[in-house]
């Protein structure tokens, strides 16, 4: 992938399609490191299935037999010295706890770092498709931070109105770029 922010949206669609009804993504830039974190509540993985998922020709999909996120993931953080680590419980094994944290680590001055990309339209499309979940973003930066919550959102706006409607993706969309413009 051209950007880690398509990155970011693949792997966040398995969060949602393994029905978390919270995900966050946090990531972490220094100046030399780029720590992606996708954190949520899903159903979670046996320990067979994560040790799995960093075979391209593995996937749960009955759609296609490859399943590449994980593995694209993995090879571009690894391109640059870095890795990829994947923790899940299962609702069997941890009924409270339940998850998948899936952690990228870059080392961004090397030739092979690929850029992070534009997480707006990430940010906003994962909220479009799927409103329902509390999502938590934040990009921590040197320069500062830029953070969203939408269960903050949600609580503002009411139960009337969904965050997948045009004018609030528009706000949201505004919003995330005045926090961008005031951390470069």
């Amino acid at each position: 992938m051209k950007e880690l922010s398509l990155n970011v949206l693949d792997i966040t669609m398995n969060s949602v399609k393994a029905g978390a009804t919270l995900i966050e993504i946090l990531i972490d830039e220094t100046d030399t490191a780029l720590t992606i974190t996708i954190r949520d509540n899903g159903c979670g993985m046996t320990e067979e299935v994560v040790q799995q998922l960093a075979n391209p020709f593995y996937t749960t999909r009955t759609t296609r037999k490859v399943g590449m996120g994980v593995p694209l993931l993995k090879l571009a953080a690894e391109q640059t010295g870095g890795h990829v680590s994947i923790v899940s419980d299962t609702v069997d094994e941890a009924p409270d706890s339940h998850g998948t944290t899936v952690t990228a680590v870059f080392d961004k001055t090397h030739l092979d770092f690929t850029p992070l990309g534009d997480m707006i339209p990430t940010i906003t499309t994962l909220i479009q498709g799927s409103p329902d979940i509390d999502f938590v973003f934040r990009h921590t930066k040197p320069s500062g931070a830029t953070e969203l919550e939408t269960a903050a959102l949600r609580e503002i706006l009411g139960d009337g109105v969904s965050l997948a409607e045009f004018e609030v993706l528009q706000w949201i969309d505004g919003y995330l770029r005045e926090q961008y413009a005031a951390s470069v």
